[in-house]
């Protein structure tokens, strides 16, 4: 596991990007896109279709992409994230604590919401109340799969040992890594 201050063993061409829900995952991939001159995909876009339902076409759309020698994209996605796992080259893990992640994501539910934000093929966050109602709320999703992305990178690293995985456990870290390790990289 390399800190926010290790090398990186190479420049990565194939990233996955690993955190719950609102931890900062899409932000990040765009920024290592940026730095590493490589496509960011954002899966997101492609999962969702009109009205909050699955595309019938993602596991081909991702098939696809992630088939491609150059990428960058958030690890989520149970009917994806095997596939996604076996191609990468690094994993970056946003391991943030759950304070940080859930102000994060109540902040940006609110304000999409607030401003009638357009999603993924024409959605919009739901009404606030939903946060009571509805149990996938992603304020709720997040609160209750915080744990989840530990169990998910230490099994991966159990299938994958040779993977490299830098964990990011503070917004300091990301930015001493995106400054150091991951600028180094890009230079590369």
């Amino acid at each position: 596991m390399l800190s926010a201050d290790d090398p990186l063993p190479g420049r990565p061409r194939r990233v996955l990007v690993a955190g719950t829900s609102g931890s900062g995952k899409t932000t990040l991939a765009r920024r290592m896109a940026a730095v590493l001159d490589i496509p960011h995909i954002e899966l997101d876009a492609l999962h969702h279709g009109p009205a909050w339902t699955p595309r019938e076409t993602f596991l081909a759309d991702v098939d696809t992409f992630s088939a491609g020698p150059r990428w960058v994209t958030e690890w989520q996605y149970s009917l994806v994230r095997g596939l996604l796992a076996e191609r990468a080259e690094l994993l970056v893990w946003l391991a943030l604590p759950r304070r940080t992640v859930m102000r994060q994501v109540v902040r940006r539910t609110l304000l999409r919401r607030l401003r009638g934000e357009v999603l993924w093929n024409g959605n919009v966050e739901p009404p606030l109340r939903t946060i009571l109602t509805d149990r996938e709320h992603v304020v709720r999703w997040a609160w209750s799969t915080h744990h989840k992305s530990t169990l998910r990178v230490a099994a991966l690293r159990e299938r994958r040992p040779g993977l490299p995985i830098v964990r990011l456990d503070s917004h300091a870290a990301v930015e001493r890594w995106c400054r150091g390790p991951l600028r180094a990289a890009g230079r590369t």
